[in-house]
């Protein structure tokens, strides 16, 4: 899940650094979580470059680095050439030794302008950083939040190095906290997807090199970053030697052994949309500080008249919001499910993005699963008659704690194939509790517990060739025709059959002699009863007294 939860250490840091920007007056959750995100980034942007130009010397290749050279201001300065700082200025490592006056006037006036422009003029990146501000207000603030992020990032390497993991979402374990202050957190489905569900779903779909990938509701961009480690862990011919994390997952953050050409193909392949200015913000600097170059997130309502990219993709991840309704106005025309309702919407959306014979893996809550309106028949028949629905994997109501409560499920389905029968797998746990706490279980011997996690993997990829159907486990197939007569329903329960254990029952009479003795002919008693055994101790504890 993340370090926070097995470091007490980590979170208490990152509550230190929250509580420091609530008492500096940046008291709005998201805006505090945007400021400290762009330290990070800083702060990211400087280690990776370090990394890289390490790594060059070593392969002897050539690297361009970042803070190569002067930065100007403006363009009217870099033409007259004045007012110039040396790049190297802008390191991180340079300027958190600055006074805190001084280490203010130094990142407003160079570091952030420079962190903005990092890409090319025409990405994403530099469309949308173009309004953000830096609106850290006091020297002292700026000081301490750098120190905080310093000993958060010691604090990670430490711990990733006892455990022989590589820590690769390192924003996503502030955020995973941070999100948590946010009572809105559900308003626009802004909560994240535990990181496990995300590496679930990835194994599950599995994409590949040069596949186009995308996510029509990417907020952070949580299951880009999925994908692209996924994939980053295939190319990664050592990655056998890897210790499985605390879910029993394979990931490698090893792209720096990657090709720049690979690194480019990767890049260019995944593509996020949202609605928030500062969920698109936050996405591109997440995936950049994780080795994307060049990310490709744009501000866009996927479900509107705007959006026009059709059979685009060959593999959608998404968590997409389920909270609500739109306007009927709003509604792009190609989505024809006659009904207002995101997750509703949001399943015909994905499956047009899908180029055909492209997979989809999305996060759905259950009622998608069962609602009987024409709406919620008609979106389960798009995925079995219009495609081909490998699976449905029921998610216990605790998974998407502290942010919500909801029952979820995961459906797998691939467009344009033939649904003959339906993978179901009934997930009881994800390896932890399943209360606001969300702790790590551990096995008997101490060890992780994976919960269904690795078992759902294992049977999800031999389910063809074991065609086992006993409805009384947690997985078994349903032939497409009894779920078309079932009015498409989706729910495991639907299907599932009981195990009902005959009990026998003693007769009366053996009862009552057990009860109150058992008497011969002559109505002496031979062979006490509980109903004596209750007296005699009684008259026991009366002469006590």
């Amino acid at each position: 899940m993340s370090l926070i939860n097995s470091n007490p250490q980590i979170a208490s840091k990152i509550n230190d650094l929250w509580s420091k920007f609530w008492s500096g007056g940046i008291s709005n959750p998201l805006t505090a979580i945007e400021q400290i995100t762009y330290l990070l980034f800083m702060k990211k942007l400087d280690e990776n470059d370090l990394k890289n130009l390490s790594d060059a010397e070593f392969t002897g290749e050539t690297f361009f680095s970042k803070f190569e050279g002067i930065y100007y201001a403006t363009k009217q300065e870099e033409e007259l050439q004045q007012n110039g700082i040396d790049k190297q200025k802008l390191r991180w490592s340079e300027f958190k030794r600055l006074p805190a006056d001084e280490m203010l006037q130094h990142v407003q006036r160079f570091v952030f302008p420079f962190i903005k422009q990092i890409d090319t003029e025409t990405s994403p990146f530099v469309k949308h950083m173009a309004n953000a501000v830096f609106i850290i207000p006091k020297p002292s603030l700026l000081l301490e939040a750098v120190k905080s992020i310093d000993d958060i990032f010691d604090l990670m390497e430490q711990d990733a190095n006892e455990n022989g993991q590589d820590f690769q979402d390192i924003q996503g374990d502030v955020y995973e906290m941070l999100l948590s202050e946010i009572a809105s957190a559900g308003k626009n489905g802004q909560f994240r997807t535990p990181r496990h569900i995300i590496k679930l779903l990835a194994e599950l779909v599995d994409p590949k090199l040069g596949q186009r990938i995308a996510d029509p509701a990417c907020g952070t961009g949580g299951f880009l970053l999925g994908a692209y480690q996924y994939m980053v862990t295939q190319l990664d011919k050592e990655k056998a030697k890897q210790i499985p994390d605390e879910d029993g997952f394979i990931r490698s953050s090893r792209s720096a052994l990657m090709t720049e050409e690979v690194k480019n193909i990767l890049g260019k392949s995944l593509q996020g949309y949202d609605i928030d200015q500062t969920m698109v913000r936050l996405g591109l600097m997440n995936l950049m500080m994780h080795g994307i170059d060049s990310p490709q997130i744009d501000y866009k309502d996927t479900l509107s008249k705007s959006y026009i990219e059709t059979s685009e993709y060959d593999v959608v991840l998404a968590n997409p919001p389920f909270t609500g309704n739109i306007d009927k106005g709003d509604i792009n025309e190609e989505l024809q499910l006659g009904t207002t309702k995101t997750e509703l919407l949001f399943i015909e959306r994905i499956h047009n993005m899908l180029k055909m014979g492209g997979t989809a893996g999305i996060v759905i809550p259950q009622g998608v699963l069962f609602g009987s309106g024409k709406a919620f028949i008609e979106a389960r028949k798009l995925m079995i008659e219009k495609s081909e629905l490998k699976a449905v994997i029921t998610i216990p109501s605790g998974v998407f704690k502290p942010y919500a409560g909801v029952s979820t499920a995961i459906l797998i389905f691939t467009k344009g194939g033939e649904t003959e029968n339906v993978w179901f797998y009934d997930m009881e746990s994800d390896g932890y509790t399943l209360d606001d706490k969300r702790a790590k279980l551990k096995e008997n011997d101490g060890s992780d517990n994976y919960g269904d996690l690795q078992d759902i993997i294992k049977e999800y990829k031999v389910r063809s060739v074991k065609k086992e159907n006993d409805r009384k486990g947690k997985h078994f197939f349903v032939p497409k025709n009894e779920i078309k007569d079932e009015s498409y329903e989706l729910s495991f329960s639907r299907y599932k059959t009981d195990d009902f254990q005959e009990i026998e029952y003693e007769k009366p009479k053996v009862i009552l002699v057990k009860l109150l003795g058992n008497y011969n002919e002559k109505g002496e008693l031979v062979e006490k009863g509980l109903e004596q055994e209750i007296s005699e101790k009684l008259n026991e504890l009366k002469e006590l007294f």
